[in-house]
């Protein structure tokens, strides 16, 4: 590729893109829960920790915010994940643009694929693809379509904002 790639603009353009975006997933899963109630109790992010050795106490730490008890342990494995694969996706998108394709829909769609269908199963961190319900396959698919995209989108304009301003003090 011809073009120089700004890695500092890259990794900050993808660290914006995937806070925005992490908040854009918990939105949406406010509006298509992926999960029942009772399988919530301890979610995807305090059950990875619960495997990794941390204790329960820990995994199920809360904030209490305008009455509601709200997971920051949970908050913080989702906004890194996040903000990893955001930043991940912007600096890797100027080398590997068939990753880009379809406005990162494609990529959103694969990491569902390859974490909730695959890797997490496979470590017993959520049930099997066939023992998971339809809601949460559609919760999760569209929800990772929506996240990615929203990587791509606000990513490109941060890089290209933040690329053009330092041309225009060169």
């Amino acid at each position: 590729m011809s073009k120089s790639v700004n890695w500092k603009a890259a990794l900050i353009a993808g660290g914006v893109a995937g806070v925005i975006s992490g908040l854009v997933k918990l939105g949406w899963e406010n509006v298509l829960p992926p999960r029942t109630p009772e399988r919530n109790k301890t979610n995807p992010p305090q059950r990875l920790l619960e495997q990794a050795g941390i204790p329960k106490k820990i995994t199920h730490s809360t904030y209490t915010y305008s009455g509601e008890k709200l997971p920051w342990v949970s908050y913080m494995v989702h906004f890194g994940f996040s903000t990893s694969f955001a930043m991940f996706y912007s600096l890797a998108g100027h080398y590997v643009p068939v990753i880009k394709m379809g406005d990162g829909t494609l990529f959103g769609l694969g990491v569902w694929g390859a974490f909730h269908l695959g890797i997490m199963p496979a470590m017993g961190t959520v049930p099997s693809a066939k023992d998971q319900p339809a809601e949460e396959h559609v919760s999760e698919a569209l929800g990772h379509v929506v996240w990615m995209w929203t990587n791509d989108l606000i990513a490109d304009e941060v890089y290209n904002k933040l690329t053009r301003v330092c041309l225009e003090t060169i």
